[in-house]
């Protein structure tokens, strides 16, 4: 049997990162924000208790990985600093994704995500899924939708607007409700890194497919 996730300290520790950024990060006073900043938080408790054997991943990168090095030094910097440094001590182990059976022209360079928690995470999970999304400057994210999963995004460094509303900045969060179909824009001067969390029934969550475009019906 492999290690657990108490057996290796920077899983741990990243996990923690987490839970902390949905403990303290602000709801805006929205109730509906609040509620899922707390199912967050209470998936990735149980997730730490259950202490699961980490999974055998192969760490793969994109194109769009060239950029992770400098949105890590830039998140260092920035508000949710301790969680850039626990990225950093598990970089080599990500496994760098598009989601997509076809990636649309252009995207394949400046975007990718990476899954820490989930059902193909290096910590496994079915309750919950944690990961990254690294944007490219200039990246435009066409408008996708996630039926059945509640989204966040948590801005790490750099900055992006969701449909044309708003900016948001390293320290600042996202709230998507299922079905909502959302378009990423990003600065172009520097890149983009978002933590996000999916909440969702298991099945759901297992059988996620991402596609691109205003869902029909």
């Amino acid at each position: 049997m492999g290690d657990r996730v108490k057996d290796q300290p920077d899983w741990l520790y990243l996990l923690r990162e987490y839970y902390e950024m949905y403990r303290f990060l602000p709801a805006g006073g929205s109730r509906v924000i609040r509620s899922h900043q707390k199912q967050v938080r209470e998936a990735i408790n149980r997730l730490v208790k259950a202490n699961p054997v980490l999974r055998e991943t192969t760490s793969a990168e994109l194109p769009v990985t060239a950029h992770l090095r400098r949105a890590l030094d830039e998140g260092r910097t920035a508000a949710l600093a301790p969680v850039a440094r626990a990225l950093d001590a598990v970089r080599g182990s990500l496994h760098w994704e598009y989601g997509y059976d076809r990636v649309p022209k252009g995207l394949a360079q400046s975007y990718g995500y990476a899954e820490i928690a989930g059902p193909n995470g290096p910590v496994p999970s079915s309750e919950v899924i944690l990961g990254l999304v690294l944007f490219a400057p200039g990246c435009i994210y066409p408008a996708h939708a996630h039926t059945g999963i509640t989204e966040s995004y948590i801005c790490l460094s750099g900055s992006v607007s969701e449909n044309d509303y708003g900016v948001y900045a390293p320290g600042s969060s996202i709230y998507n409700p299922p079905g909502h179909a959302h378009r990423i824009t990003v600065s172009d001067l520097e890149p983009a890194l978002l933590a996000y969390a999916w909440i969702g029934a298991p099945e759901v969550l297992a059988g996620n497919k991402m596609v691109l475009g205003r869902p029909k019906g």
